[in-house]
């Protein structure tokens, strides 16, 4: 198989939670470019609408799904509607989640229970539905679980948001080992600071500081986490799994 090949995606169907902007966006493009049928989910369906008219421009095969991860029992419903529309789902990206800043004494408990809903649980449930129904069947599938840099370190204000992404990492490393024998990968992404509405407010005050601790000095920016998402999701990847990537210009390594 040559490398071409190894990173072609065609025919392959992805499913990106939280895929209406941001990174999921960004990531939706990617895995089309290479030739996927791309479902992106999302709670808001005016987003999804835009996001589905951008990616038409693109000319990559789009199906949205209004969605809301925190409602788990709405995940079935969620997958019945892609494998309805494009059939199985080969690729898996858990992208959609959420942050909140608070000292750990203070932290309300609806908030820590949000973060961790859709930045573990979710992933869970999704991942689980999807190998049950679609993976392990076929004995094949990649599963991507998009936590943060925040996993591998602790923070200040953001107990439960650092807690919910090393949950995340090693979610991705159990299933791995568990699905690891049905010829499934399972990885994680850890980005760095990406401009992005989550990161807007901290970034307004700190950038500077941000980008001056990074070994590259800069930000994460619109292409960076392309050449990460389709290698985990390609057959390039495919004696990989259980792994963390960072992708956050070397400064977790500071």
């Amino acid at each position: 198989m040559s490398v071409k090949q190894l990173f072609d995606l065609s025919g392959k169907t992805a499913l990106i939670t939280g895929g209406s902007r941001g990174l999921g966006l960004q990531m939706a493009e990617a895995l089309g470019e290479m030739g996927a049928r791309v479902a992106i989910t999302a709670r808001k369906a005016g987003e999804l609408d835009e996001a589905k008219a951008h990616l038409a421009k693109l000319g990559i095969e789009t199906l949205t799904v209004v969605n809301d991860l925190q409602k788990f029992e709405q995940i079935p419903a969620m997958v019945d509607a892609v494998t309805g529309a494009f059939g199985d789902i080969d690729i898996l990206v858990n992208n959609a989640g959420a942050t909140w800043g608070a000292p750990a004494v203070d932290h309300p408990e609806d908030a820590w229970h949000k973060v961790m809903n859709l930045n573990v649980s979710a992933p869970f449930f999704l991942s689980r539905e999807v190998a049950k129904r679609c993976m392990i069947p076929r004995k094949q599938g990649k599963i991507i679980v998009i936590a943060s840099v925040a996993g591998l370190k602790g923070g200040n204000n953001t107990v439960a948001y650092n807690t919910s992404k090393a949950a995340a990492i090693n979610l991705a490393r159990s299933l791995a080992v568990e699905w690891g024998p049905h010829n499934i990968n399972v990885n994680a992404i850890c980005p760095g600071f990406f401009p992005s509405k989550m990161t807007a407010g901290l970034l307004a005050k700190a950038g500077e500081a941000v980008v001056a601790r990074a070994p590259l000095h800069r930000l994460g920016g619109d292409e960076d986490l392309k050449g990460a998402v389709v290698f985990l999701a390609s057959e390039a990847s495919r004696h990989i799994t259980g792994q963390h990537l960072a992708v956050d210009g070397g400064a977790i390594a500071v």
